[in-house]
């Protein structure tokens, strides 16, 4: 039984970065980047930021459980450049997440294809035979008791795929109630995953655009 959507209480969007072409918010856990399907679940994020910025646009998004920096269009010139750029990987993305366990080497890269797990939708699996190519960069940061806090740095960019890269390696990510175990679901309040550093050119501008979130776990 899928757990009915309730969004976090309404609250002022964190703004980041702002111009006159774009906005680079904090999406906080637990909010929907774009409206899901049913009335329920129409309150998200770009509906959140319209609010006060009316022309704001979706560029790229964030699981639901995610949080962090996500970048938004002012004009749809400037949504179709940085899909563009999305695309053409020209956008570096990082990710902070306590994950379980602790990696004996200190960095390393998980190459593993992804596909959907069709018969236990909407997760993703990693199949050798038919997935598409996603790589994932790995770092530790710190060493706890059980668990280590990891930079995360996607080179690919493909759904859940740090979420399953973590679990395929033995090591899941903290709250995370699709992958991983009860042991690893219960050592979180929420997913501790965080969108934390951008880095891209600037579409109108071609000023470097970098910018950096710190995760509240």
């Amino acid at each position: 039984m899928m757990t009915p959507y309730t969004p976090p209480p309404l609250a002022p969007i964190d703004v980041v970065y702002r111009d006159e072409a774009l906005l680079i918010v904090n999406k906080p856990s637990g909010l929907l980047s774009v409206p899901g399907r049913g009335p329920e679940k129409a309150d998200c994020l770009i509906a959140r930021v319209q609010v006060d910025d009316a022309s704001a646009l979706i560029v790229h998004r964030l699981d639901m459980e995610t949080s962090g920096l996500l970048i938004l269009a002012l004009s749809d010139e400037v949504q179709r450049a940085m899909s563009m750029l999305f695309e053409r990987r020209g956008v570096a993305k990082t990710y902070i997440a306590l994950v379980a366990g602790t990696p004996k080497a200190d960095s390393g890269r998980i190459d593993l294809p992804l596909a959907k797990d069709w018969p236990n939708r909407p997760l993703q699996c990693v199949c050798l035979e038919k997935g598409k190519r996603s790589q994932t960069d790995w770092q530790v940061i710190e060493r706890g008791d059980g668990f280590a806090r990891m930079e995360l740095t996607p080179q690919t960019g493909r759904t859940h795929q740090l979420r399953v890269h973590m679990e395929a390696i033995g090591h899941p990510i903290l709250g995370d109630t699709l992958y991983g175990n009860d042991k690893s679901r219960s050592m979180a309040p929420r997913l501790a995953l965080h969108a934390s550093a951008l880095a891209f050119e600037h579409p109108v501008s071609g000023a470097l655009i970098a910018v950096r979130s710190e995760p509240d776990f």
